[in-house]
């Protein structure tokens, strides 16, 4: 009876919560999506596309009641087109004012409706910069809702982006600070129903509208919701790092860019360079601002595209020390709060905009040094050194360790401190590169790693971390990339957003993803250093 109670309380809890993230009553301005006005306020141009059910090879459930016993036949669905950058030029194209048309082909019918909005710079005399976006739509009968490639469910929640019940409105929050010009892509999932009575109606859209309301004052904490993931196994190593059944949580939203996490031991601090902020999001769940400003507070901030701090670590003795773009040092946190100035200069110029740092165990601090923090990057006026470099700090001693990136980046230990990992953001050479380390601090035989530069996707080399048995995860194009000690691929996690940094935190096996705009954790059958 206690434990029945327990759920139940858990499950109110669950919904209560879920139900105080998104906005009620009357909101500022709103845009009906369903009218050739409202579409076109937006640039909403909708599509549509039948689905197939599919035989597909799966695994019965083993005896850890996951995906791992003998194989089976099972079903599944096609085309699979949640995802942000799902190609749906050849669907057909649905009129606003053509939604309530029935589609589907009647019984068991599963369709797709896709439509990207923009965000406009006013709704009816309302600004939307800085507001809170809400996305309301109904479907004959069920509906499911992917923002920006994400699909989100928590313990106990009804509606938002899942199934709200029959014919009931989906609401969930689909943007927060919105800014004029934003791109916003939604992917709707529609169902016949009742499931398990096939009715003789077909699939149409009730209502679809945009609901502007003012702002929250900043990025949410929510309730830890899993989120689709994907994950590409490219060697049989990767089944013990990532599980048969993964899962994802998203933890927080409306971030700007979050980077440079490090587990504290009572929670997790990451960066927004953007919001020129230090977070805090602690064992307990709760969002805090930990530093504000967090890495320049100059008159000419505007300039700056990345003002704040970037990564993120602790000293040996456990103190915060802090990558500052804006003010383009590394300073050490005291616990009165005060900085003091661990590294600013190499031979008596300013360094570019330190990016990413890691101790040594005997306390030489590594960091790399692009100018990504500058307001120009390589041509800004203020830059003072040539290169951009991998250093280290030793007795108060700033070594150049290396000029020969374009734009170092991510940088970890092996487990035994052996080697040095250095990654590269340059879209021509996207590289990681290996170093043997020097007992007085230095580098010597730097070798490729491995070579990302032909992998599909947008961005090179961030954050890198490595795990205590020396795999190499590595913010890369494609996703997080995780690579053994000797260089081969294991596998890649692709999460919604794009993971830019990662962390290990709680008791080492769980690893925490600072993706774009929003903060994740995954659990993972191998931990890491909590540093």
């Amino acid at each position: 009876m206690k434990k029945s109670l327990a759920i139940i309380l858990l499950l109110v809890a669950a919904m209560t919560a879920l139900a105080t993230e998104v906005p009620s009553g009357k909101p500022e301005a709103s845009v009906d999506l369903a009218t050739a006005e409202g579409a076109a306020l937006v640039g909403a141009k909708w599509k549509f596309s039948d689905t197939r059910i599919v035989e597909v090879d799966f695994r019965a459930a083993g005896a850890d009641n996951q995906p791992t016993g003998a194989p089976v036949k099972t079903y599944d669905y096609t085309p699979k087109a949640g995802g942000a950058d799902f190609d749906d030029s050849s669907w057909e194209a649905v009129a606003a004012t053509d939604l309530a048309r029935r589609r589907g082909n009647g019984r068991i019918s599963f369709v797709w409706y896709r439509v990207s909005i923009t965000v406009p710079e006013n709704v009816n005399g309302f600004g939307t910069a800085g507001s809170t976006l809400v996305f309301e739509t109904a479907l004959d009968d069920y509906a499911e809702i992917w923002v920006n490639g994400e699909i989100t469910r928590s313990l106990g929640q009804q509606g938002g982006s899942v199934v709200s019940g029959w014919n009931a409105p989906n609401r969930l929050v689909i943007g927060r600070g919105v800014r004029p010009g934003q791109k916003i892509q939604l992917a709707i999932f529609g169902m016949n129903g009742p499931i398990s009575n096939p009715p003789t109606n077909f699939v149409w859209i009730r209502e679809a509208k945009l609901e502007f309301y003012k702002g929250d004052a900043g990025p949410v904490a929510i309730t830890p919701s899993e989120v689709n993931v994907e994950v590409v196994r490219n060697d049989p190593g990767i089944d013990r790092i990532v599980g048969p059944n993964p899962k994802v949580f998203k933890l927080a939203e409306g971030f700007k860019f979050t980077e440079g996490p490090v587990w504290t031991g009572d929670g997790l601090l990451f960066s927004d360079p953007n919001a020129n902020t230090i977070y805090k999001y602690s064992k307990d769940g709760e969002l805090s601002v930990f530093r504000s400003p967090s890495g320049y507070s100059g008159s000419d901030i505007a300039e700056y595209g990345q003002p704040g701090s970037n990564g993120l670590t602790l000293a040996p003795d456990g103190a915060l020390v802090v990558n500052q773009h804006g003010n383009r040092r590394i300073v050490r946190l005291g616990k009165d709060g005060k900085e003091t100035v661990v590294a600013d200069r190499y031979e008596g110029k300013r360094l570019n905009s330190p990016n990413d740092l890691v101790y040594r165990s005997d306390g030489t601090l590594y960091f790399t040094d692009p100018p990504f923090g500058l307001p120009k990057f390589f041509n800004d006026p203020r830059k003072e050194l040539k290169f951009s470099g991998v250093y280290a700090v030793r007795d108060g001693k700033v070594r150049l360790l290396t000029d020969e990136f374009t734009g170092p980046n991510g940088i970890a230990f092996s487990p035994d401190e052996k080697y040095l990992y250095v990654g590269n953001w340059d879209d021509n050479k996207k590289t990681v590169y290996r170093y043997e380390v020097e007992p007085d601090g230095g580098l010597r035989n730097g070798t490729l790693f491995f070579d990302f530069t032909g992998f599909t996707g947008g961005d090179a080399i961030d954050g890198i971390k490595v795990d205590v048995e020396g795999n190499v995860y590595v913010s890369a194009p494609g996703g997080l990339q995780i690579v053994s000690p000797s260089g081969k691929l294991l596998g890649t996690i692709v999460t919604p957003q794009h993971v830019h940094n990662m962390a290990w935190g709680d008791d080492g096996k769980t690893l925490y993803l600072c993706a774009r705009t929003g903060l994740y954790k995954i659990r993972l059958g191998v931990g890491g250093k909590q540093v």
